[in-house]
């Protein structure tokens, strides 16, 4: 079931820390579910990940949040799978969703994705699936527990992954690359293939295995220290 903000659930939910509360009644594209019995979760973008904030918050007492620029896709809730599906592509307005943190979520986005800031250093992340391209995408990472995926398809351009301080990562890119910063490593230009691994990979339980296939230009995978921000996608 999905639920407009306004609703007697969303009050009981609370306002949003980044959308804030809405007046009843509004047609203005936002949405919420309660998070009920749910355990963990899976997020799922079809076609609206342009222009948009995905980030976590412990303290949203829903499932998730969201607020989407019309024209409104259509949104789907079944247990603690959020599926949102538009068949047009935006090219203006913003999306945002806010996920609940309290538990474990998968994050998967179709149809591409560009000028997305996808803060999760609150989350518990399972894995992070791109397909159909990055284009000026940037991801921040929690710590992971276990050994986390981090797949993008298609290609990126200008794409930036920040990894929390001494996690170790290793980095696979398929498809050639132009101008690699992997933490302290430079690389201008290299085709083909290219795996680099960082942080004692090899012994670490706990670590993150990103994979870019179609080739990429400007990539940046690093640590973040308290602070982030490339300056293309971050929001005002």
């Amino acid at each position: 079931m999905i639920y407009r903000r306004g609703t007697h659930e969303t009050r009981r939910e609370g306002p949003s820390a980044v959308f804030g509360t809405l007046p009843e009644g509004r047609d203005d594209g936002c949405f919420c579910a309660p998070l009920g019995s749910c355990r963990s979760g899976r997020l799922r973008l079809t076609g609206v990940a342009h222009g948009g904030v995905i980030r976590a918050d412990p303290n949203v007492r829903g499932l998730y949040s969201a607020s989407f620029p019309p024209p409104f896709p259509a949104v789907t809730v079944r247990g603690g799978a959020v599926d949102v599906r538009s068949s047009r592509t935006w090219t203006a307005g913003r999306t945002g969703v806010t996920l609940n943190a309290t538990i474990p979520w998968d994050v998967e986005i179709r149809g591409g994705a560009s000028r997305l800031f996808a803060d999760l250093r609150d989350l518990r992340l399972g894995s992070f699936r791109l397909e159909g391209g990055a284009r000026r995408v940037e991801l921040t990472l929690p710590a992971p527990r276990g050994a986390v995926t981090v797949v993008v398809l298609g290609g990126a351009s200008n794409l930036a992954i920040h990894r929390p301080a001494g996690v170790p990562a290793r980095l696979c890119v398929e498809g050639g690359i132009t101008h690699l910063r992997f933490d302290d490593r430079r690389i201008g230009a290299a085709g083909g293939r290219v795996d680099l691994q960082g942080g004692g990979y090899g012994r670490a339980t706990d670590r993150y295995d990103i994979a870019v296939t179609g080739g990429a230009n400007n990539l940046s995978v690093d640590e973040w220290q308290g602070r982030t921000g490339l300056g293309w996608s971050t929001p005002a």
